[in-house]
């Protein structure tokens, strides 16, 4: 009995003696001060500033590799203490918030036919695509407000999300439950914004919804070129050229389906142009009309 444990503690001694030195042989230096700038980060975990988690970005912030800046969720105070500690500059970053390509609220949009069951816009999809006349535009449900852990986002009045910018951190929870693809994340200098993702054009796209855009391509000739594009019935803004952006190319939009926004969308009085209210949608066809033949002339005399 007395043999057994002895050699059962001589092979536990020897295997721990291994260990030990394997351990200090082995061992990999970590940098201590990645623990601290981790403990000193919000620990939010969410993925905005593009790594897998706070402790991933520390590693990159002690190496040199990111700086303070590139978290969302940090507030100015959290920012200026890690660079004080790290001994480098807090780096400046535009503000990423999330944006939303739909317009179309109660109040301007048709419904075809009313929804009556589970609560969601995932389950209101799986029935025929929900009830409204838009079949890209917004159920109003809110699946992406109940998946903002940060207090941003509140549906309105009329069934359009708001994004409250101050509190976004762009961490991208709301973007993945959207049926229809309406949430996208943009720095606050994206001031163009096409709120609209259909894919019909002119009359048929006014017919469901208002606010819809009708491809007329006024946005395409007012604004600088390359930068708008007519795509599949529905203008896209190329980022790629976001500095030769301006306020001119939302001037004419009859709908006001692509706006200028300053901080806020939906807040912003660029976003309700006076027009949308003062036009129905038969003066709307009619002054697209009018339009399309005086964009033909245009394009007639460019190519001229």
């Amino acid at each position: 009995m007395i043999t057994a444990v002895a050699i059962l503690g001589g092979i536990g001694l020897v295997f721990a003696v291994l260990i030990a030195l394997a351990n200090r042989k082995l061992r990999v230096w970590e940098d201590p001060r990645i623990d601290a700038v981790a403990a000193m980060l919000p620990n939010a975990n969410c993925g905005a500033c593009g790594v897998p988690g706070c402790r991933a970005f520390a590693e990159l912030l002690v190496g040199g590799e990111r700086q303070p800046s590139g978290c969302n969720v940090a507030n100015d105070d959290q920012r200026t203490a890690i660079a004080a500690y790290l001994g480098v500059e807090a780096g400046q970053a535009v503000k990423v918030v999330a944006r939303m390509h739909c317009a179309g609220g109660a109040h301007v949009a048709a419904q075809q036919a009313q929804y009556r069951g589970f609560p969601t816009c995932a389950a209101a999809a799986a029935v025929a695509g929900g009830g409204k006349g838009c079949a890209w535009g917004c159920l109003g449900l809110a699946d992406c407000v109940a998946a903002c852990t940060y207090g941003a986002m509140r549906m309105s009045d009329d069934g359009i999300p708001l994004v409250d910018v101050d509190a976004c951190t762009a961490c991208g929870k709301c973007v993945e439950p959207c049926p229809k693809g309406l949430l996208t994340l943009h720095p606050l200098d994206h001031r163009l914004l096409v709120q609209c993702r259909n894919l019909v054009a002119g009359d048929d796209a006014l017919d469901a919804c208002k606010v819809a855009c009708t491809a007329c391509g006024r946005c395409v000739l007012d604004a600088a070129p390359g930068l708008i594009s007519v795509e599949s019935g529905v203008a896209v803004v190329n980022y790629e050229l976001n500095a030769l952006a301006a306020p001119d190319a939302v001037g004419r939009c009859p709908t006001g389906a692509i706006v200028w926004m300053t901080r806020a969308q939906f807040e912003n009085p660029s976003t309700l142009p006076a027009r949308r209210s003062t036009l129905g949608i038969g003066a709307e066809r009619s002054e697209r009309g009018a339009w399309s033949a005086e964009r033909g002339d245009a394009l007639t005399e460019t190519a001229q």
